[in-house]
């Protein structure tokens, strides 16, 4: 049983895909242009200054924006600035990148990568939970970069009954098309929020009453874990895991018993069975 220390109830925010394996809690330190170049396919791209500048405004959903190397001036300083105000991830790279993702052949030092699909508020999440009389059931996903995998994982986070699922702002992939079409439409029914730090994120919905389990080869049997009540789960990066800081605020690790003689499981699968081991705690009910 879990320790009584917070309050409970709640209240109305390479394609490497192994997960779930030994020492996935440490992090890989990388600075790595080609995480860009990996997002260009299946995502909405705005092209040109006047274009973005207006798109920020507009307060159109966007995800990053790729900018020409050494450029200052005075539409791109207007980016900049928007960029920040907006909370926006902002990157420089060379004009070969520009043009190897530009669509018009006219981006003009200036790429956006738009959201097929708004992001929630964390409101939404607690709205729906309250809306079906049940305690809030989130993923968080500690840098998901495989749109495959977050689209399958969104899809799961839905049929399983969660009440959204939570991403980071920086160092993952946010909601592409391809991600909107791996999810099978379950992102027109489940909330996804966007926040700038998983860590500190966690300490809030702790209070709030939620406890958190994430992820990890070294932890605990999942059948012997109390994964009943408020609940999120974690699910770390596709090569490195869940990171150092958000494995130590969470409650509980949980361990997914395997038999063969591989010892990983990919990021969406074992956020699959793990939510299902949840789903099984919490009672099935039509």
């Amino acid at each position: 049983m879990r320790e009584e220390k917070r309050k409970n109830g709640f209240k109305k925010d390479n394609h490497n895909k192994d997960n779930f394996k030994k020492g996935g809690s440490k992090r890989e330190s990388s600075n790595r242009d080609d995480f860009f170049a990996d997002e260009a396919v299946g995502s909405l791209t705005i092209e040109g200054r006047n274009a973005v500048i207006e798109a920020i405004r507009s307060g159109k959903s966007i995800d990053k924006i790729l900018v020409l190397d050494g450029c200052q001036d005075g539409p791109v300083a207007t980016i900049r600035k928007e960029a920040k105000k907006a909370g926006i991830m902002l990157k420089f790279v060379s004009r070969d990148r520009l043009d190897q993702i530009s669509e018009t052949g006219a981006h003009q030092g200036v790429i956006a990568y738009a959201a097929a699909y708004d992001y929630s508020d964390m409101e939404d999440i607690f709205n729906l939970a309250e809306e079906r009389g049940e305690p809030p059931f989130v993923l968080i996903l500690d840098n998901i970069e495989d749109p495959h995998n977050l689209g399958a994982i969104v899809r799961t986070a839905n049929i399983a009954g969660a009440h959204g699922v939570i991403i980071p702002k920086n160092r993952a992939v946010g909601l592409t098309a391809t991600v909107a079409k791996t999810s099978a439409g379950a992102l027109n029914y489940t909330p996804v929020v966007k926040v700038t730090n998983i860590a500190r994120t966690i300490d809030e919905l702790k209070d709030r009453g939620m406890w958190f389990v994430c992820a990890d080869m070294d932890g605990s049997l999942m059948y012997d874990l109390d994964l009943k009540g408020s609940i999120g789960l974690v699910i770390g990066n596709e090569g490195s895991g869940v990171s150092k800081l958000v494995r130590e605020k969470c409650d509980m690790v949980a361990s997914i018993p395997m038999k063969g003689q591989i010892n990983s499981l990919n990021a969406s699968v074992a956020a699959g069975v793990l939510a299902y081991e949840i789903v099984r705690q919490r009672g099935f009910s039509k």
